[in-house]
């Protein structure tokens, strides 16, 4: 069949949003038609190369839609089920088995290969292949096909032009505040970086009763976004060092930090705003493969801190994602705030407007 989707086809080129041929499904796959599907920073530096993936492609990893066909292997979802489409994982290997797919054994192969596992891709421009499966997905376009292990089914009400984005950067900053640092009622975060993965941190935290959430941001427009979300505190970083900044609300430091820089030196900055026993969680992707902080041994032994990296906000999606949807229901974690929906074809204002910060989280609808 045919179908739309937004292409890229040189590094660092804007995309172009073409005709495209979609081919048949196998027997364990579902055709996905897609309603919307977020803008992810993980998109850009893909399109940029930063992350290979095998040029042309399709890329976009946040999408949600309706299920317009099932291969006869699938049991688990039918025709017209409303589902998010989540990140690619085996569900065979142990890591998989212990309820930890972001680290399944061929994560990179199935969410960065640009193909399926024996090596074919779904999509075509006339007789040449385009680059599909990016996240088991490839979202950027009307439709996508998708293994069903990788769907997570919601109720048919559910605002589907709004729940795309929870399968990756929302889903990362609140997993990363709720499952690794486990943030307590009562304790500190101080989040460095107020995009939609720093925000969906926010309020996460916001919901897990934290008595002080700092966010730090060289953009007034999103410190103001984060107070608006949950946070109790909003810094400058052009208004002096970060842990003087920080340790002027909390003395002691802050109990946990959630970075989503990527930013050597900004992360380095904040260990040094961290309490005795303090956990840090990095989920920022850096601007270079070979990106490293620097980390003073004695400082880390004696205040006992904890350093984690984090994929995917620790989450399975199945479990996760749900969870989310209630906290959203209740007014809890109020995510559609952030959010700015754009027509496909305007992808590339989409990219500009979330890069300038004139929106928080945009959100292509088909």
């Amino acid at each position: 069949m045919e179908i739309r989707a937004a292409v890229v086809r040189q590094p660092g080129e804007e995309f172009s949003v073409e005709t495209l041929t979609l081919s048949d499904l196998r027997p364990d796959e579902v055709l996905v038609k897609i309603v919307a599907t977020g803008l992810c920073h993980t998109d850009l530096v893909v399109r940029d190369q930063i992350l290979p993936v095998p040029l042309p492609a399709v890329l976009g990893h946040e999408g949600a839609g309706i299920v317009e066909a099932v291969g006869p292997e699938v049991t688990t979802l039918q025709v017209g089920d409303s589902v998010i489409l989540g990140f690619a994982a085996c569900r065979e290997c142990p890591q998989c088995h212990a309820g930890e797919p972001a680290y399944c054994r061929d994560f990179a192969a199935l969410n960065f290969g640009g193909h399926r596992m024996d090596g074919s891709t779904c999509l075509h421009d006339g007789e040449h292949d385009v680059s599909s499966h990016f996240f088991g997905q490839s979202s950027f376009a009307t439709h996508a096909i998708t293994a069903a292990r990788n769907l997570v089914k919601v109720p048919k009400e559910a605002p589907l032009a709004l729940l795309g984005p929870l399968g990756c950067g929302i889903m990362t900053g609140a997993g990363a505040v709720l499952n690794a640092l486990e943030v307590k009622a009562g304790e500190s975060l101080l989040v460095t970086g107020a995009g939609p993965v720093g925000l969906s941190g926010v309020m996460a935290a916001a919901s897990a009763g934290a008595r002080v959430i700092i966010v730090s941001d060289p953009l007034a427009s999103r410190r103001d976004m984060a107070l608006d979300l949950g946070a109790t505190h909003a810094l400058d970083p052009a208004h002096g060092p970060l842990a003087e900044q920080v340790r002027a609300i909390v003395p002691g430091g802050a109990n946990a930090m959630l970075d989503t820089s990527g930013v050597p030196a900004v992360i380095e900055d904040g260990l040094g705003a961290m309490a005795v026993l303090g956990r840090l969680a990095m989920v920022g992707v850096p601007r270079s493969a070979d990106a490293a902080i620097s980390l003073n041994l004695l400082h880390m032994l004696s205040l006992g801190l904890k350093v984690c990296g984090v994929t995917e906000g620790n989450a399975d999606p199945q479990e996760f994602l749900p969870r989310l949807i209630g906290l959203h229901a209740a007014g809890r974690f109020p995510f559609d705030r952030m959010i700015r929906t754009y027509p496909l074809d305007q992808i590339n204002a989409a990219v500009a407007d979330q890069h300038a910060g004139r929106c928080v989280k945009a959100v292509l609808t088909m």
